[in-house]
């Protein structure tokens, strides 16, 4: 601050404390004491102040200067960070005046028609609640505070708010919202809309949000463009980007209409697309919003490229490939093996008109597995669970079934450093020990592992092991009949899928397991009732992917706490309840640095390897893509890997292949 300036300043402040002094003292004697005159003057610091005369000194009290107090500059720093981007850890890529993601084509032609399948019979508009199931494509129609980059483990930065404020302790988060945000009926976005989003999930929403969002404590709108949210106490630093992706709904559009119900009726909405038709149950079509006023901002700049979006809805698999191969949609993302290798040898793929490759990722796998319901008694006990996993011979499956194409999924973080590998160690070990009486002594002593059948004698030692284990939980064989010691019930269970593909595989685990003496119904069912019944935990056995992040946090409270595994709507479908991953997870969410997050995540993989949950299936570690050949692509894949939205339509191929919209 220029000293002129500065001066003036004090010189203001001098002269308003003196005011208020002599009013003071004037209230005081005011019957007797006249009031002070003021003549001459008197430096300080370059202010002019004029003295009291010397007829009324001795009127005026004895006044001692206040001493001086050294203040350190530091201490004049400012108590919050506000920046336009926020990490978890470490420092952001991209600078303040950035222009674009690294992984977009900023240049992108916008246009074109973008035709997706899915599986999903849609009887609602309304994907924020249980009720109904919601139509693919609803999460285009919604912007969030911030956006997370794809070449970043943990990094956002602004959309509707344009910087986010918090301190050094991430105890609170003050979002500015971008005074050119709107709804796509034109209506401003304001601070008010945003406290009613987080209130009308938390209140009428999905019991996700409860869990997701459970340690805000408060969120009040500052002023029209400002809002803060207050975290209750921990070290959470995760917090500020959690609610930064909060979906942004419109307040006048929801108040007066029962957000609990299921609705066709299409809702406003703050992102980049709009419904623009659907036929209940078969289709559903977004338009891109002309007058988007994201449309130029770094975070957008190269995505959602397309004028048209629509998803056909499907019921059977093998309809919903054939329909691909026909040209009824354009891009499709294949999850058989089988079929990757065999049924992709039509005309349009061998003259190149159809595209198919493998698109690696550097994303933890997490986890996909046959699910126990531990909230059942027929596997509530740990042996149980443990000996059911030697009845699926994975070797087997990927060399006879699956073209050798995956790896074993040990971990519920495969394919990432997070992964908990050999003996614990370190920092990790050091974690675990704090447990070590409620933990197995395997644990420390035996590497996490998984049967397998292919060694001499292989599958008779791992029957063998299985049957012990189940004597121990108190089962036994009678007649080829795994039955209760106590009750004679027989181990009888229900498996349901969604999906005919994976019948074949379930009926080789059924095989296996009855040479247990086990009994293994395997039920199909639609994806709707498949929804419902793991939503409510109305199931013995299931099978389940549990995604992860590079970035482990909040979510794990919703995989695996104990305040999880009843609350419907979460993802805790194996009902883990356990005092020790409670703890670990709460250490996870508390890291406050990389490393320190790596050991706490590895020793929360190993508790729950160790706790034989699932029956761990297999990865790729990657995405196996086909796609007719009417798009560009940008050239470089980020590390959270490929996304369509950053492709798009190119008009001289739409036109050669009479696809894509041109």
């Amino acid at each position: 601050m220029p000293g002129h300036i500065r001066g003036k300043k004090i010189s203001q402040m001098i002269a308003n404390a003196v005011s208020t002094l002599l009013s003071g003292l004037c209230q005081v004697g005011k019957k007797s004491a006249p009031v002070l005159a003021i003549a001459g003057l008197v430096m300080m610091s370059g202010a002019v102040l004029l003295p009291v005369t010397a007829a009324h000194a001795e009127e005026m009290p004895n006044i001692i200067a206040a001493p001086t107090i050294s203040v350190d500059e530091e201490s004049l720093a400012p108590v919050t960070t506000d920046s336009y981007g926020i990490s978890l850890y470490g420092d952001l890529k991209y600078g303040p005046d950035f222009r674009h993601f690294d992984y977009v084509n900023p240049d992108a032609p916008k246009g074109g028609t973008l035709v997706n399948s899915s599986v999903v019979a849609f009887d609602t508009l309304n994907p924020f609640t249980l009720k109904g199931t919601a139509a693919s494509g609803l999460g285009l129609m919604y912007d969030s505070l911030m956006v997370g980059s794809a070449d970043e483990p943990s990094s956002h930065y602004g959309l509707i708010a344009r910087s986010i404020e918090y301190p050094a302790d991430r105890s609170f988060a003050i979002f500015h919202l971008d005074p050119r945000a709107r709804f796509q009926d034109g209506t401003d976005i304001t601070a008010e809309d945003v406290v009613f989003s987080f209130n009308i999930l938390m209140e009428k929403g999905s019991p996700y949000y409860r869990q997701y969002y459970g340690q805000v404590d408060t969120v009040k709108a500052i002023d029209d463009l400002t809002v803060r949210f207050d975290f209750k106490p921990g070290n959470n630093r995760e917090l500020p980007m959690i609610v930064a992706d909060l979906a942004i709904l419109p307040k006048h559009y929801w108040e007066g209409r029962d957000f609990s119900k299921t609705t066709f009726d299409p809702p406003v909405g703050s992102g980049a697309y709009k419904i623009q038709s659907i036929e209940a149950g078969r289709r559903i079509t977004y338009e891109r919003v002309k007058d988007y006023w994201a449309a130029d901002l770094p975070v957008s700049r190269g995505s959602n490229n397309y004028d048209i979006i629509r998803y056909d809805t499907y019921r059977d698999l093998d309809v919903e490939r054939q329909a691909f191969f026909a040209g009824e949609y354009l891009v499709r993302s294949e999850h058989s093996s089988r079929e990757w290798n065999t049924a992709y040898n039509t005309p349009a793929i061998e003259n190149g008109q159809i595209k198919k490759e493998f698109l690696p990722d550097n994303l933890p796998n997490g986890m996909q597995a046959y699910v126990f319901n531990t909230r059942k008694p027929l596997f509530s006990d740990r042996r149980v669970r443990e000996a059911l996993q030697y009845a699926f011979d994975f070797e087997w499956l990927n060399r006879s079934m699956f073209y050798g194409a995956y790896k074993r999924n040990v971990s519920y973080f495969a394919n990432s450093e997070l992964a908990a590998t050999g003996l614990p160690t370190g920092e990790e070990l050091g974690i675990l020990q704090g447990f070590k009486s409620q933990l197995p002594p395997e644990l420390f002593t035996e590497p996490p592992h998984l049967p397998n059948f292919d060694p001499p004698n292989g599958r008779r030692e791992a029957l063998r092991h299985s049957i012990k284990l189940l004597q121990e939980a108190g089962w036994e064989l009678r007649d080829q009949e795994l039955v209760n010691s106590k009750t004679g019930e027989p181990f009888r269970f229900e498996l349901i899928i969604r999906q005919p593909g994976l019948e074949k595989i379930a009926l080789v685990l059924k095989a296996r397991l009855r040479q247990l003496g086990v009994t293994l119904d395997i039920r199909l069912i639609d994806t709707g009732q498949w929804v419902n019944r793991i939503q409510a935990y109305d199931f013995d056995m299931t099978t389940f992917w549990w995604q992860q992040s590079l970035s482990p946090g909040n979510e794990q409270q919703i995989f695996w706490s104990s305040a999880a595994a009843n609350q419907p709507g979460s993802r805790n479908f194996a009902g883990v309840s356990s005092p020790v991953i409670d703890e670990l997870i709460g250490l996870v969410i508390d890291a406050n640095d990389r490393e320190t997050l790596v050991q706490r995540v590895r020793a929360l993989d190993r508790v729950l390897q160790w706790g034989f949950y699932v029956i761990p299936q297999y990865y790729l570690g990657g995405d196996r893509m086909a796609y007719w050949d009417v798009f560009g692509r940008p050239d470089t894949i980020p590390l959270k890997g490929t996304s369509v939205m950053t492709w798009w339509i190119d008009p001289e191929k739409s036109r050669k292949l009479n696809k894509g919209g041109y």
